[in-house]
């Protein structure tokens, strides 16, 4: 009785500490998704208040344009190797450089921010413009370079894997269209092996028989 007692024990706890791991894992998937929802929606609360700022003159304006362009240039990329990545594992490299060069974007980006919403020098601001444009543009160029170079290779591998299907449909259609040299050939055979048979039925004698004479034993 004892014996029974604790394995019901034992089982009520399993039970209670498979409940208490499933309820935590729940909650940090749901604490995930949140998450990753609520950032989805700050950035697209803040890409818009961007797009709006672009119409503003000087470098408040120009500035909104650098950061929505370095963000363009980013994500693209990343789309496009993603993408490509389950179907060419050699890019995870590519895909690890990129990470990189997003911390350089969001450092970048943050710089940014900061001399649209809390730098009251104006001066200031307009002389470190240069310098940001320069870093905006050498980050574009090298988000760019791996997206073209992903796409280039994708492209290649499309058409390299279309000659070679091409090749074998090739092949089996000259394989399939073989019959057509052997026809003839078939067709004589039948009407020589029919020949006799006509000729029987016209009351004609085979070859070496004369008609009506019996064909005498040696």
């Amino acid at each position: 009785m004892e014996f029974v007692i604790g394995v019901l024990a034992l089982l009520f706890v399993l039970f209670v500490t498979f409940g208490v791991i499933a309820a935590v894992r729940t909650a940090r998937a749901v604490q995930r998704g949140v998450e990753r929802t609520g950032t989805q929606v700050r950035r697209t609360v803040e890409e818009t208040t961007l797009k709006a700022r672009t119409a503003q003159p000087g470098t408040v304006g120009e500035l909104a344009r650098q950061r929505l362009e370095l963000r363009s240039s980013i994500d693209g990329t990343r789309r496009a190797l993603e993408t490509e990545v389950a179907r060419d594992p050699s890019l995870q490299e590519a895909l690890g450089l990129l990470n990189r060069l997003h911390d350089h974007a969001r450092q970048l980006d943050g710089e940014m921010r900061m001399l649209m919403d809390g730098e009251p020098d104006k001066a200031r601001t307009a002389a470190r413009m240069p310098e940001v444009r320069e870093r905006v543009e050498r980050i574009k160029e090298s988000a760019d370079s791996l997206r073209f170079a992903a796409q280039d290779r994708a492209s290649r591998h499309g058409a390299e894997g279309l000659g070679a299907l091409r090749e074998q449909i090739e092949i089996e259609s000259g394989a399939l269209r073989h019959w057509h040299g052997e026809q003839p050939d078939t067709d004589r055979e039948i009407g020589q092996a029919a020949e006799p048979e006509r000729g029987e039925l016209r009351g004609e004698a085979p070859p070496g028989i004369e008609k009506g004479r019996p064909q005498s034993a040696s």
